[in-house]
């Protein structure tokens, strides 16, 4: 009996009742009343790509998903069409590829809200890990695997830490210092988030997220930065 509460008090939270349940009530609650707000500014967004760089407006790529099944992630596109193509999968600091309505995008992170579809439709959730590039979810090991336990976010811990990637990475090299500084503590914060995973982390996580990004979109807007 003791063995089998001690098993019990050790199991992570992905086996909760909140993630397998209670999180996906939230999800399809939270994203369909912000999708019921927002559809006017999607559609102000898309008439703008549309016009500076035609269509498609929606960028999608292969990413790995919940329980390791494979999904289409969705964004507004940011780039040139077949940027893939052109370059890495990493955005270097000023990526020669991104557009000019697809940087201001990228620096107010509004380019992520087509991922609220996704989360109604159960591809995704607001907070968890950040879908990883295939190359990179097929080399996951160990403790890494838990991340595939959770659906993936549009934000996390990750998302706070390095919401200045593209500042970390530089203009040169960006999948190779991507590789080498900053994949395994993503990766890390992730498993932690799948281990952790519970409302009060879930609170955390989105009130820290809309800190940081009024930060970096103050910084961008009024002083600036990296323009």
């Amino acid at each position: 009996m003791e063995q089998t509460v001690a098993a019990s008090a050790a199991a992570p939270s992905y086996q909760g009742v909140y993630n397998r349940y209670i999180k996906r009530v939230l999800d399809l609650v939270v994203s369909g009343a912000a999708l019921l707000v927002l559809w006017p500014f999607l559609l102000v967004i898309t008439v703008l790509i549309a016009l500076e760089d035609g269509f498609p407006v929606l960028y999608r790529a292969e990413r790995g998903g919940y329980l390791g099944q494979t999904f289409r992630i969705c964004k507004f596109r940011t780039m040139v069409k077949n940027a893939d193509r052109i370059g890495g999968g990493t955005t270097s600091l000023h990526d020669p590829r991104i557009t000019k309505i697809g940087n201001v995008l990228r620096k107010t992170k509004m380019d992520e809200l087509p991922q609220l579809g996704q989360v109604f439709l159960g591809k995704m959730s607001l907070v968890g890990p950040r879908p990883e590039l295939l190359r990179y979810v097929s080399q996951y090991q160990g403790d890494e695997l838990d991340i595939l336990q959770v659906r993936p976010g549009i934000t996390d811990y990750s998302s706070v830490e390095f919401i200045n990637l593209d500042e970390i990475v530089g203009d040169e090299n960006a999948d190779e210092m991507y590789e080498k500084y900053v994949l395994k503590k993503k990766n890390a914060l992730r498993v932690q988030y799948a281990r952790t995973v519970s409302l009060k982390t879930d609170i955390d996580i989105l009130v820290k997220t809309v800190l940081a990004v009024l930060g970096k979109a103050f910084g961008f807007i009024v002083r600036k930065e990296h323009r």
